[in-house]
C-alpha cells in the first residue's frame, strides 16, 4: 500500500507553508479541500515540477563543486569596451554643435546679449528652459507722449487709490448716470421699486406651485407630518381616511405611509437620516487591507456535559481547576491564552450543560474553530447535537475531539459512525471533518490535536487591525466583593487600554486594571486577547459587546437612553402573585404573563436560570425575566417585583435584612435554589394551574328552518323542525347556509307553541331566536353543540 502523503507534510519538508502548496494546486490542479487531503501521484508532480521549475541552480558547475569540493574556477574579467568612449565623444560634440542657438534678446530689455549655449562652460549650470520676460515695441515710428496718457488715468482714480497704490476705479457713465438721477426728480427709484415689487411677487407665486421638500424619519406624528407639509391636521386626517388608515393628530405613522400621504398631497418627500448617539460615539467603520495584522485564533471548545471538556484545557493550561467545580459542570465560561509551538491560541471553555443554550451559542459566534469533544464510551447526546448546530450556524470549521480513549469500553468507530448522521463525515472515510482521538487523562493525542487546530487557522488567515478603538465581547462578568463589578473581556478589534472609557449593554466605565489569563497585570490588550478588567460602574451582562469610546460624557448618556428604553419595554404591571396560588391569577385575555426576577452569584448561572425559565414559555403562559442581575437579593428588588407583581428566584444568593422586612410587607414571593432543576421543576409545576382549559365539542342536534316570522319587540323568529338530535336552550349554535357557517352564537330562547321549553326533541316543531342575529332564511340548517372540557 502507497503511503499517504498529505499537504501538510509537503508544505513540511519543502519548507514551506500549507497555504503555499493549496496556491500550486489550485492553480495548476484542483483545490484541495484542506491541509489534511491525502495527494495522488499527479498532483504530487505538479507540486514537484512547479518547486523545480521555479527554484533553478545557477549553473551545473556549483552542483559538482559542492558534490567534489572543487573550487569553482574564477571566470575571466570581461574586456574592457574602450571603443565605446570615442565613438561617443565626437556624437556628442556633433549632436551639440547641431542645437540652434537661443535668439538674442530685444533692445528692449537692455540690449545686452546673452552668452552663447554651443558650448557650455564645464561645469556651467545649464540655460533655464522658461523663457525670459521679453518687451515687444509694437509702435512704427515716431515718438508717443506717455504722460498725456498718465494724466488721463489718473483723473478716474481718486486721490486715496492714488495714494495707496492700488487698483485704479474706473466710474463709467452708467456711474456717473445714476448720480446725477438720484440728484434729479427721484423717477428713476420710483421706477426700480415697481420692479422690485414684481419680482417679489412674481418669486411668491413660483414658491407657491414648487412642491414643498417634506424630510420624514422612520415614524411621525400626523400632527408633525401637517405642521412640516404646511397643511391642516384635517386635511393630512382626511388623506389618511381616503387611504383606509384611521389615525387621529396624535397617532403615529411609519414612513412609507406618510410619504404616500406627502406625495398625494403635492409634496417631495426625502428620508429624514437621524444621526443617534450611538452612531456619533461607537465606530463601526469597516477596516481596510492594509491595515489588518495577523492574529491568534479563539478556539471553542463545546460538547456534552461530563465528556472531559474542562479536563482538555486543563491539561493544556497544566493547571488543576476541574477539582474546584460543583457537580463537575462548568459553571461559567472561561477565556484562556497559551502558547502552543510559540504561537498562541485562546481557548473559550463553555458549559455542556443544557441550561447553558445561550452561552454555547455565544462562544461559538466569537470563535474560529470549534473542538468538539465526544466521549468514546458515551457517544453522540443532546448537547452534542446543540454543539454541531452552534457551529454550523456560525459557520466555523469543526475539529472533533473523541475523548477518553484509554477506557476499555472506547468505540471510536460508533462515534465516527453517528457523526455522519450530522453531515460531520471523517477524512478517513472521504469527507472534510478531522477527526482525533485522544485521552485527556493520558494525554494522548492532544499535540496532534493542537496541531490540527493550528494548520486549520493558518488557512483561514485570521487578521484584524490593532490600531483602532478597542471591540469584543463580555465573556464572563461578576461582583466581587472586595473589586466591585469585574468582566472578563475577549478583544476583537483594535487594542484596549488602561484607562480607556467602555460601554458595554448598559454598564459603562474606565478600565482601571487588567490582568491577563495568567493573572498576570497589563497595560493593554490587542485582537483575540482575553483580559479580566475592573472599574465598571455596574456588572455588565455577559455576551454583551463592548466598544472603547473617547468621550465619558456621551456614553453615560447613551447608558441612559439604554436604560430608559429598557425600562419602557417593560409592560403594564399585573397583580401579585405567588407560586401557592399562580393557578388562580389568571389574566385578562389570551395570553398569561408570569413576571420573574432572578438574582444568582455570578452572571453566567444568572443567565442559565433566565434561558431555562423563559423555555417553560407556550403558546397560553409566558415567562417573562424582567429583570436579571448578580449579586444579593436587595430592596429594590422587591420594590420591582411588588410593582410588577413578580416572584424572586435567587440562585446561590440570599437577600439581605431590608429586602426581607419589604417583601413581609408587601406580600412578594422569594424563592432560594442552589440546584436549577428545583427551580425548573417548581415553577413548571406552578405553571399548569395557568393553563387554559381544553374543550371538545359535544353534537346534540340540527333542525331545518321552514318559517320565519317576525314579531313586534321579539324580531324574527325562525319555526324550524327537528331533523335529528334535540334543539336546547343556551346551548351554544351555528347557522348553515349551502354548508357555509354564516353565524356562530348561541340559542336565545326555545318555543313548543306558546310555551318556553328547556329542550325540543327530534320530529318536533318549535321557535328559536338567536342573540343578536336576524338574517335567518328558510331552508338554513342550525347545528346545536355544547363545549365540554376535557379533563387533564
Amino acid at each position: 500500500m502507497i503511503n499517504k502523503y498529505r499537504v501538510h507534510e509537503v508544505a513540511k519538508d519543502f519548507k514551506r507553508s500549507s497555504k503555499e502548496i493549496a496556491e500550486i494546486l489550485t492553480k495548476y490542479s484542483q483545490t484541495p479541500k484542506n491541509h489534511m487531503q491525502v495527494l495522488t501521484d499527479r498532483e504530487l508532480a505538479v507540486v514537484f515540477d512547479y518547486l523545480t521549475q521555479h527554484n533553478q541552480i545557477a549553473s551545473i558547475e556549483s552542483v559538482f563543486a559542492e558534490v567534489y569540493h572543487e573550487p569553482k574556477p574564477a571566470a575571466p574579467a570581461p574586456a574592457p569596451r574602450a571603443e565605446r568612449g570615442p565613438k561617443a565623444a565626437p556624437q556628442a560634440q556633433g549632436s551639440a554643435k547641431q542645437q540652434p542657438q537661443p535668439a538674442p534678446q530685444n533692445a528692449a530689455s537692455g540690449g545686452q546679449k546673452q552668452p552663447s549655449a554651443a558650448a557650455p562652460a564645464p561645469g556651467a549650470r545649464p540655460a533655464s528652459r522658461v523663457p525670459a520676460k521679453k518687451v515687444v515695441d509694437t509702435r512704427k515710428g515716431g515718438a508717443v507722449n506717455l504722460e498725456k496718457y498718465d494724466e488721463r488715468l489718473e483723473s478716474f482714480t481718486d486721490q486715496r487709490q492714488q495714494e495707496r497704490g492700488g487698483k485704479q476705479k474706473f466710474q463709467g457713465r452708467n456711474a456717473q448716470r445714476q448720480r446725477g438721477g438720484r440728484q434729479g426728480t427721484g423717477f428713476g427709484s420710483k421706477r426700480r421699486q415697481e420692479e422690485q415689487d414684481r419680482m417679489r411677487r412674481l418669486q411668491l407665486e413660483i414658491a407657491k406651485k414648487a412642491p414643498v421638500k417634506v424630510l420624514i424619519p422612520d415614524e411621525i406624528g400626523v400632527g408633525e407630518l401637517a405642521s412640516r407639509m404646511k397643511k391642516t391636521g384635517a386635511e393630512v386626517v382626511k388623506c389618511l381616511i381616503k387611504n383606509g388608515v384611521m389615525a387621529s393628530l396624535s397617532d403615529l405613522i411609519d414612513f412609507d405611509t406618510a410619504a404616500i400621504i406627502a406625495e398625494e398631497m403635492g409634496c417631495r418627500v426625502e428620508k429624514e437620516v437621524i444621526v443617534t448617539i450611538e452612531e456619533k460615539l461607537i465606530d463601526v467603520s469597516e477596516d481596510k487591507d492594509e491595515d489588518l495584522r495577523p492574529r491568534a485564533p479563539v478556539v471553542v471548545v463545546m460538547g456534552h456535559v461530563d465528556h472531559g471538556k474542562t479536563s482538555l484545557l486543563d491539561y493544556i493550561r497544566h493547571a488543576n481547576v476541574v477539582s474546584g467545580e460543583a457537580g463537575g459542570i462548568t459553571q461559567h465560561i472561561g477565556a484562556y491564552q497559551v502558547e502552543v509551538n510559540g504561537k498562541p491560541i485562546t481557548f473559550l471553555d463553555t458549559p455542556g450543560h443544557e441550561a447553558f443554550t445561550a452561552m454555547r451559542a455565544r462562544g461559538a459566534m466569537i470563535t474560529d474553530v470549534a473542538i468538539l469533544v465526544v466521549a468514546a464510551d458515551d457517544g453522540i447526546m443532546p448537547q452534542t447535537v446543540e454543539s454541531i448546530n452552534h457551529a454550523k450556524a456560525a459557520e466555523i470549521p469543526v475539529i472533533v475531539a473523541i475523548n477518553k480513549m484509554d477506557k476499555p469500553t472506547a468505540n471510536p468507530d460508533r462515534i465516527m459512525q453517528q457523526l455522519t448522521e450530522y453531515e460531520l463525515v471523517p477524512e478517513e472515510w472521504g469527507g472534510e471533518t478531522i477527526i482525533c482521538p485522544i485521552s485527556a487523562k493520558t494525554g494522548m493525542g492532544i499535540d496532534n490535536l493542537l496541531e490540527m487546530v493550528t494548520l486549520t487557522a493558518e488557512m483561514r488567515e485570521l487578521k484584524a487591525n490593532p490600531n483602532r478603538s478597542a471591540h469584543g465581547a463580555v465573556i464572563e462578568a461578576r461582583l466581587d466583593k472586595g473589586r466591585g463589578p469585574v468582566a472578563t473581556l475577549l478583544v476583537q478589534k483594535g487594542t484596549l487600554r488602561q484607562g480607556d472609557v467602555i460601554i458595554a449593554g448598559t454598564a459603562v466605565g474606565r478600565v482601571r486594571a487588567m490582568t491577563n489569563a495568567q493573572g498576570q497585570r497589563v497595560e493593554e490588550a490587542g485582537p483575540s486577547v482575553p483580559v479580566e478588567i475592573i472599574g465598571m460602574g455596574e456588572v455588565p451582562g455577559a455576551g454583551d459587546d463592548f466598544h472603547a469610546v473617547a468621550d465619558e460624557r456621551m456614553a453615560r448618556e447613551l447608558v441612559d437612553q439604554r436604560k430608559h428604553e429598557s425600562k419602557m419595554a417593560v409592560n403594564s404591571t399585573v397583580g401579585k402573585v405567588t407560586l401557592e396560588d399562580l393557578f388562580s391569577q389568571i389574566q385578562a385575555g389570551e395570553m398569561k404573563n408570569l413576571n420573574v426576577i432572578v438574582k444568582a452569584d455570578v452572571q453566567g448561572s444568572a443567565e442559565a436560570v433566565k434561558a431555562s425559565l423563559e423555555k417553560l414559555s407556550n403558546e397560553e403562559v409566558r415567562v417573562r425575566v424582567i429583570h436579571c442581575a448578580v449579586g444579593a437579593i436587595s430592596e429594590s428588588d422587591v420594590m420591582l417585583a411588588s410593582t410588577s407583581g413578580a416572584i424572586i428566584v435567587g440562585f446561590n444568593v440570599r437577600p439581605d435584612g431590608n429586602a426581607k422586612e419589604s417583601a413581609a410587607r408587601s406580600n412578594v414571593d422569594m424563592r432560594m435554589y442552589r440546584v436549577i432543576y428545583d427551580a425548573i421543576n417548581e415553577i413548571e409545576s406552578a405553571m399548569k394551574g395557568m393553563l387554559a382549559p381544553k374543550f371538545r365539542e359535544v353534537d346534540l342536534g340540527r333542525a331545518e328552518v321552514r318559517n320565519v316570522f317576525r314579531i313586534t319587540g321579539v324580531g324574527m323568529v325562525a319555526g324550524c323542525y327537528v331533523l335529528d338530535g334535540k334543539m336546547q336552550r343556551g346551548a351554544q349554535m351555528r347557522l348553515l347556509r349551502d354548508n357555509i357557517v354564516i353565524y356562530d352564537g348561541a340559542i336565545a330562547s326555545l318555543q313548543r307553541f306558546k310555551d318556553s321549553v328547556k329542550e325540543v326533541a327530534s320530529g318536533y316543531e318549535c321557535g328559536i331566536t338567536f342573540e343578536k342575529f336576524q338574517d335567518i332564511k328558510e331552508g338554513d340548517i342550525v347545528e346545536a353543540f355544547l363545549m365540554e372540557q376535557i379533563e387533564v
